[in-house]
């Protein structure tokens, strides 16, 4: 059964092309006018990966990815925009999205972002293949197989990429990563990533974090990347 795309965005001729450049890789796809509408169907039936047009009447797509994101934590979303400034870039990722693609784009690099999302939300490295696998580190515990993060003994809701991130970093927790490998675990695309995509994502993580008072830290090594790190060492 094929994956299910839900595409929000105003202008028609713009729906039109992702809708038959999405197909004909072999996605359903139903396709909105504004964020409104889109997020009446969610609340029916939620598909497998939302795309969302910023400036849209109404529901814009950073109000519409604000209650997808309260609403379905797991939900792979992806947010497509003329509005290039890191301002723009900061305000999606921080709302929750997993990745930010600005217009005007090649059909292929789309499909390329929507399938590195969708194999980070599906798990499809190898250390994903063992179910009841977890790995543990201070007061985070987490279950690769079964997308299942804890925190203190709590559920720690994390977007798709939020999680890979953090399973990265428990596998390579006895070392520093550098963003250069951090972007090319998880994005997995062959177009250049913006480096500020890590930072962005490590500011969102921290602020959870924080709100969650646990012990668990993600420090940054200066010129380099990211470690992990715990009140309890």
């Amino acid at each position: 059964m094929s994956q299910m795309i839900y595409l929000a965005d105003d202008e028609k001729n713009i729906r039109d092309l992702m809708e038959a450049a999405l197909t004909e890789e072999g996605f359903s796809v139903k396709t909105f006018p504004d964020g409104k509408t889109l997020l009446d169907v969610c609340g029916e039936k939620m598909p497998d990966l939302v795309i969302l047009d910023v400036m849209m009447p109404g529901t814009d797509g950073f109000s519409a990815c604000s209650v997808l994101r309260r609403e379905a934590p797991d939900l792979p979303i992806l947010i497509v925009s003329a509005k290039d400034s890191p301002y723009d870039r900061v305000t999606g990722l921080n709302l929750g999205s997993d990745d930010y693609l600005v217009k005007p784009f090649l059909p292929l690099e789309l499909v390329a972002r929507i399938r590195a999302i969708l194999r980070r939300s599906h798990g499809s490295r190898p250390a994903r293949e063992e179910k009841g696998q977890r790995l543990v580190f201070g007061g985070l515990s987490v279950t690769p197989g079964l997308r299942i993060a804890e925190l203190d003994g709590a559920e720690f809701p994390l977007t798709p990429t939020e999680f890979d991130f953090l399973v990265y970093l428990l596998e390579n927790r006895e070392r520093a990563v550098s963003r250069e490998e951090l972007l090319k675990v998880l994005w997995q695309v062959e177009w250049q990533t913006d480096p500020r995509a890590v930072d962005d994502l490590v500011k969102r993580l921290r602020r959870k974090l924080r709100q969650r008072q646990g012990s668990i830290r993600i420090e940054t090594v200066w010129g380099y990347g990211f470690r992990l790190s715990s009140a309890e060492e």
